[in-house]
Parts: C-alpha cells; sequence; structure tokens
C-alpha cells in the first residue's frame, strides 16, 4: 500500500487497517472476523459516499469530470485501501465459515453414526420429540445469516417507524 497515504490517515484508520493483516487476523474467530467485517465496510463505504459527494459537487465548479477528477484522489486512494482491506477480511470470513462447516457436519455424521441404527424409539426419545423446542434468548444467533436477517429486521422496522413518525 501507499505509505503516504498510510500516513496520512488517522490512528484510528491506520489500527482498522492493521487489523486486517494476516497476523492480527490469525487469532479471531468468526464472529470477531464478521464484526471487523462490518467496521471496515463501514469505513469503506464512509469514503465512498464522500468520494461521490465531493466529486459532484465538483463538476459543476470546475467545468467536467475530467477537471474534477484529480482533485479528489485522496478520498479515492483511502476508499480503495479499506476496500482491499474488506477483501482480505471478506476472504478470512469464507475460509473460516468453511471450516466451521465441515466441523459441523462431521459432528453430526459422528453423532448419527453413534446413535443408533434403526427407527425404534425410546420412552426418552417419545417424550423429547411431544416436548416443545426450547426457544433461544433474544441475543444469540444461529448462523451468519441469522445476523444478517436480524439487522435487515432492524432496519426495516426503523425505517417504518420514521416514516410514521414524519406524518
Amino acid at each position: 500500500m501507499n505509505q503516504a497515504l498510510l500516513n496520512s490517515m488517522t490512528a484510528a484508520e491506520r489500527r482498522l487497517v492493521a487489523e486486517t493483516e494476516r497476523d492480527a487476523m490469525a487469532g479471531l474467530d468468526e464472529e470477531e472476523l464478521l464484526a471487523l467485517h462490518t467496521r471496515i465496510r463501514r469505513a469503506r463505504s464512509k469514503y465512498v459516499s464522500v468520494y461521490r459527494r465531493k466529486a459532484s459537487g465538483a463538476v459543476v465548479k470546475r467545468g467536467g469530470r475530467g477537471f474534477s477528477y484529480p482533485k479528489n484522489q485522496r478520498d479515492r486512494d483511502k476508499a480503495e485501501v479499506f476496500e482491499r482491506a474488506l477483501a482480505s477480511v471478506s476472504r478470512e470470513v469464507g475460509v473460516r465459515a468453511t471450516q466451521s462447516a465441515a466441523e459441523l457436519r462431521a459432528s453430526r455424521l459422528a453423532a448419527a453414526r453413534s446413535g443408533g441404527s434403526g427407527p425404534r424409539k425410546t420412552a426418552t426419545r417419545v417424550a423429547a420429540a411431544k416436548k416443545p423446542a426450547a426457544s433461544r434468548p433474544r441475543g444469540v444467533k444461529k448462523t451468519t445469516g441469522g445476523v444478517k436477517k436480524d439487522a435487515s429486521s432492524r432496519a426495516m422496522g426503523a425505517r417504518r417507524q420514521a416514516k410514521r413518525d414524519s406524518r
């Protein structure tokens, strides 16, 4: 990466980029990687939107997109740094998700093999089957898909409430 650009970043931004180094991500579990992914994505989105906002304002002022392009280099470069960091974190999340899926599959197969060979139901299995499944506490997520779905539901609710409040 461009060292001058890294030096021009704030300390918090440099720490965020440093957290995406391979050695730093080695000790993180899947949930921590997802949290890092979210922080990196927010930083990238911030600089992309800052770049677009400044660029669109400068087109009229400078007389065209070609004239305003070089004036906005720093924000474009920062967005690119965070884009690369996001790509590396995304790759690592994918690797960890694949590993955890393989581990889960292996444990389920082992449990199925050791559980017995027939469809016989004992009294405890029948009682357990009739008992309703315990619901999860609200803060517990099952998978990364659950995290995304919950966030989407919260965002939709917030938009709906904001629409009602504006009436």
